[in-house]
C-alpha cells in the first residue's frame, strides 16, 4: 500500500530475522490497573479530577534571573492561587479542572505575570498545556465594552484546521461565562467562500489565512495583547508555516506577548523560537521522558504490503472497541485504504489535507462524535488532535524524515511521539501499533526504540484471539474508559 515497495530480503520471514522467538510474546497488560481518570478536552464534566499523571519534573529556566523562586506565585497549587475572575473558574469547574496540573502549576504564573513576560513551554501530550494557554488569554481580555468586545485582542496560530477548532471548543467551554466573549476561527475557507470579518475578541486560525485576513483588512490585529503558536515546532520548522509565522507575527504590535508551546522542540528550533519569542521564560521536560506514558506499544511483522492490509482488516474489530486513527504515508494510500475496506463492508472514514474544508471538518465531527470510529489519515491529524475515546493508533506506515521531497530512511522522531499521543491521552490507557514490511522500516522502528528508550513488543499474530485478547485487555483497563461527556 506504501509507495515504492520493497521486496522482502532473503533469509526467511522479517519475524525471524530481526526477533528471537523467545522474545516475540508481548507482555499482557491486564493486570494495570488504576482509578478512573477524566480527560481534558473541551467538553464539560472533563478535565483533572482523579488525573494521575506520570512522575516527572518540571525544569524552569527565567529570563529574568533576578526572579525570586521563594515568590509564592513561582508555583500555584490551586487555580484560585492565580487571582482569576470568578466566571473563569466557574467555567473550569465546569470543565471538571480541579487543580493545576504539573505543567499548569510552573506554567501559569509565568504566563500570568505582568508586565507579561514570553514563553516557551515543552510539555508531552495530554498534559494541559492548552489549558493554561487559554487561562492566561481569558485573564487578559478587556470585555468592558462592545467595540472592546469586537476587536482582536489575542490570536491563536495552529498547523491545522482541526486543531484550530478544537482550541476554540475549548475557549467556549472555559470562557462560557464571560459575558461579550466573541471568538472567531480563521481556517481556509471552501473554494467558493469568502472570508468574513474578524470582529472578535479572540482569533484562533491557521498562519496563511490569518495573514491573507491583516492584510486584506478583514482582521485588524492593532489590539493584540497575546500570540500564541501551538504546536511551535511543527509551525517554525515546516518553510511554508515557519514564513507565514514570521510574517504573520510582522504585522502584530511589538508589544504582544508571545507564547510558543508543543511537545517537542528539536534543537534548531528551539534555538530558532528563541529569536521568535526574544527573552523568554522557558519550562520543559527532559528528552527521555517525553515518551507517552501509559500506551502500549507494539509491532507487527508483515512481509508484503497485502500482508499488511490484510492484518489491518484483521484488527477491524479492535479497532472498534473504542475509536481508532490509522496513519499512512501518503494522501493516495488513506484513499486506497478507505475504498478497499468500505467495499469490503467495513465502515471507514478518511481525512487528508487534500478534502475539502467543510468535508474535512464534517469527517471529524463525525469521528468525535463516535458515528465513525475507525479514521484513516496522514500525518495532518498526528498533532494536537484530542479525541477522546481513541483507544488505539496504528502506525500503517513508519513515520520518515524527508530531503529534498525524497525519503530517507530515517525515523521521524517527533511525528512518531505524537501519532502515539493521540492516544493515551490525560492518563488513560491506550495502545499503538506498527506495521514494519521491510528492513528499512524494521531498522527505523529500532531507532525509535532506542531513542526514547522504550520497548515495543512484537505481536505474534500466527495467534489472532490471543492477539485481540491482549489488545483487548490493555484498552478496556480501567483507566482507559470512556467515563466522561463526548465532545461536540
Amino acid at each position: 500500500m506504501s509507495e515504492n515497495p520493497e521486496t522482502t530480503p532473503a533469509g526467511g520471514s522479517l519475524a525471524d530475522r530481526v526477533t528471537k522467538p523467545d522474545e516475540s510474546k508481548p507482555t499482557d497488560s491486564s493486570d494495570v490497573s488504576a482509578p478512573p481518570t477524566e480527560d481534558g478536552a473541551s467538553a464539560p464534566a472533563q478535565g483533572s479530577a482523579n488525573l494521575e499523571e506520570p512522575d516527572y519534573t518540571v525544569a524552569v529556566k527565567l529570563s529574568d534571573l533576578q526572579a525570586d523562586p521563594n515568590n509564592p506565585l513561582f508555583s500555584v497549587k490551586s487555580f484560585e492561587d492565580l487571582g482569576l475572575d470568578a466566571r473563569i473558574l466557574k467555567g473550569l469547574s465546569t470543565m471538571n479542572f480541579r487543580k493545576p496540573s504539573k505543567v499548569q502549576e510552573r506554567a501559569l504564573p509565568l504566563l500570568m505575570s505582568n508586565p507579561p513576560k514570553n514563553l516557551v513551554g515543552q510539555s508531552q501530550s495530554g498534559t494541559g498545556k492548552t489549558a493554561a494557554f487559554v487561562l492566561n488569554i481569558l485573564s487578559r481580555l478587556d470585555l468592558s465594552t462592545e467595540q472592546l468586545q469586537m476587536t482582536p485582542q489575542a490570536l491563536i496560530l495552529a498547523p491545522t484546521r482541526e486543531l484550530a477548532r478544537q482550541i476554540v471548543g475549548v475557549i467556549q467551554v472555559m470562557g462560557q461565562f464571560l459575558e461579550g466573549l466573541v471568538i472567531g476561527t480563521a481556517v481556509p475557507a471552501d473554494s467558493n467562500a469568502r472570508p468574513s470579518k474578524m470582529d472578535c475578541s479572540v482569533v484562533v486560525g491557521t498562519p496563511g489565512t490569518v495573514q491573507d485576513m491583516i492584510k486584506k483588512r478583514v482582521m485588524n490585529p492593532t489590539g493584540l495583547k497575546v500570540l500564541v503558536l501551538d504546536e511551535a515546532d511543527n509551525m517554525l520548522d515546516q518553510q511554508g508555516l515557519g514564513d507565514q509565522c514570521i510574517r504573520a507575527k510582522a504585522m502584530l504590535p511589538r508589544t504582544v506577548q508571545i507564547v510558543l508551546f508543543s511537545a517537542t522542540f528539536p534543537a534548531h528550533v528551539y534555538r530558532y523560537a528563541g529569536k521568535f519569542a526574544p527573552a523568554a521564560n522557558e519550562i520543559t521536560l527532559q528528552h527521555e521522558e517525553l515518551t507517552v506514558e501509559g500506551i502500549k506499544q507494539l509491532y507487527m511483522d508483515c512481509n508484503t504490503d497485502e500482508e499488511k492490509y490484510q492484518n489491518l482488516v484483521q484488527l477491524y474489530g479492535l479497532l472498534t472497541v473504542g475509536s481508532s486513527i490509522i496513519f499512512v504515508r501518503t494522501r493516495a494510500s488513506a484513499v486506497e485504504i478507505e475504498k478497499r475496506m468500505v467495499a469490503e463492508g467495513h465502515t471507514v472514514a478518511s481525512l487528508t489535507g487534500g478534502v475539502e474544508g467543510s468535508q474535512r471538518d464534517a469527517v471529524i465531527d463525525s469521528f468525535r462524535s463516535g458515528d465513525a470510529k475507525v479514521l484513516i489519515t496522514t500525518n495532518v491529524l498526528a498533532r494536537g488532535i484530542d479525541v477522546s475515546t481513541v483507544s488505539l493508533v496504528v502506525n500503517y506506515d513508519i513515520p520518515e524524515e524527508y530531503s529534498s521531497g525524497q525519503r530517507t530512511n530515517t525515523p521521524d522522531y517527533q511525528t512518531y511521539l505524537h501519532r502515539i499521543g493521540r492516544t493515551g491521552r490525560f492518563g488513560r490507557i491506550g495502545v499503538a501499533i506498527s506495521f514494519v514490511s521491510n528492513r528499512n522500516e524494521w531498522e527505523m522502528l529500532r531507532k525509535i526504540q532506542a531513542h526514547f528508550q522504550c520497548v515495543i513488543d512484537r505481536i505474534d499474530t500466527s495467534d489472532w484471539d490471543e492477539v485481540e485478547d491482549m489488545i483487548k485487555k490493555t484498552i478496556k483497563n480501567t483507566r482507559a474508559q470512556a467515563n466522561f461527556v463526548q465532545s461536540n
